[in-house]
């Protein structure tokens, strides 16, 4: 049987070096996903985020504001405009996110002790654009009635500490679990490039299947292994295991160990969750062929399902709060299962006992081949490819 498998590999072996797509698809192109992906987010947060003024009340207490504003990391004032139509006009043809608005009177009103109204708008849009500068114009419109409070408190003799005390009376310590600097290439980088690597992987098991009927190899490929589908499958897909495993473990060493990604659940999780990853999408694929033995559809399939996975993972929105009908349909993507057993047991550190479920939904997927192996056997001996 060992012997068998060997010679099987060798001859996969053959495919992929005469065929340019293996090489493309299974090292080239997620080579290049992992860089792009991590160095499009390599600062963790965008900065200098356009943002316009109408400064109607054009003061030195305003322009005060506008200053701070520019003065945020994220935030870079571009623009004065006259009116709120021309800010809104900017924002709709995605020269500006966000604009300030300060009505004329603000000033005088903040010195008189009324309430003065300013008002921000922002664009979600871009979602992180707009979740970023909602957060700094709503700190300006707190700073612009806490200069004005603390000035007038200070001409009536109290102390800073008095004054701060008054202001914040409860001060709030923030703290961002194993990822203090709020980047978010840690967020997203160590979801989108495993959910394109499933989807790799997805269709060049698929591709790999179907080009053995499209060229009327399937027959001397099961015979090789005398007809045992599963020491054909084995020895088929033994190298593309090895190779996928090898641009996988890179990729984690790569962001974990040179980008320094929070890890610290340690290196076992890191190597499992490596191995079920490359072994259930190969798994995957196979069972998809089998059910639907045709190089086209089964492929479609497959990129169907890789691409529903980023919205399924939870990784961008809480599963919990979707539909509890897709919430269900959710445990049949393999991505949400590895987000899980990440999120829990490398970003968090939690013991592997904790994402049992998950662990055992991957090994799952890895068993599926079991269940189409005689119909994949009887395709492979008995069917004629259709264009």
């Amino acid at each position: 049987m060992l012997k068998r498998i060997y010679q099987i590999a060798l001859r996969e072996c053959g495919i992929l070096v005469k065929n340019p797509i293996y090489g493309f698809c299974m090292v080239i192109f997620p080579i290049i996903t992992i860089f792009f992906f991590t160095s499009l987010m390599n600062d963790g947060l965008p900065t200098d985020m356009p943002v316009g003024v109408v400064d109607q009340d054009n003061t030195s207490t305003s322009r005060e504001l506008t200053k701070r504003l520019d003065s945020y990391q994220m935030s870079h004032v571009v623009a004065h405009y006259p009116n709120m139509n021309e800010a809104r006009q900017a924002i709709q043809q995605n020269e500006i996110y966000a604009f300030l608005l300060i009505p004329k009177g603000t000033t005088e009103q903040l010195v008189s002790s009324h309430q003065p109204k300013i008002s921000f708008y922002y664009s979600n849009t871009t979602l992180v654009a707009g979740s970023m500068l909602f957060k700094d114009l709503k700190t300006i419109a707190a700073l612009g009635s806490a200069g004005a409070i603390s000035a007038r408190m200070s001409a009536m003799g109290k102390t800073e500490n008095e004054i701060s005390a008054f202001l914040q009376p409860i001060k709030v310590d923030l703290h961002m679990i194993n990822n203090p600097w709020t980047n978010y290439n840690i967020y997203l980088s160590s979801m989108i490039v495993p959910g394109v690597f499933f989807l790799f992987v997805f269709l060049i098991t698929a591709y790999s299947l179907g080009t053995e009927l499209k060229f009327k190899e399937s027959k001397k490929w099961l015979k090789l292994a005398e007809n045992n589908i599963v020491v054909a499958l084995t020895g088929k897909f033994l190298p593309q295991t090895l190779i996928f495993l090898s641009i996988f473990y890179s990729f984690e060493l790569y962001t974990y160990y040179y980008l320094g990604f929070p890890h610290p659940g340690g290196i076992v999780p890191i190597l499992l969750l490596g191995l079920l990853t490359v072994l259930s999408g190969q798994a995957f694929g196979i069972f998809i062929f089998g059910l639907v033995p045709s190089l086209r559809m089964s492929m479609s399939v497959c990129s169907l399902w890789g691409v529903l996975s980023f919205t399924t993972s939870g990784a961008t929105y809480p599963l919990f709060s979707m539909n509890p009908m897709l919430e269900a349909v959710a445990q049949l993507f393999p991505l949400r299962h590895y987000y899980m057993i990440y999120q829990m047991c490398i970003f968090n550190g939690y013991p592997l006992v904790n994402a049992w479920f998950n662990i055992l939904a991957l090994f799952i997927f890895i068993a599926l081949p079991f269940f189409i192996n005689r119909k994949l056997k009887h395709a492979m001996l008995t069917y004629v490819y259709i264009p």
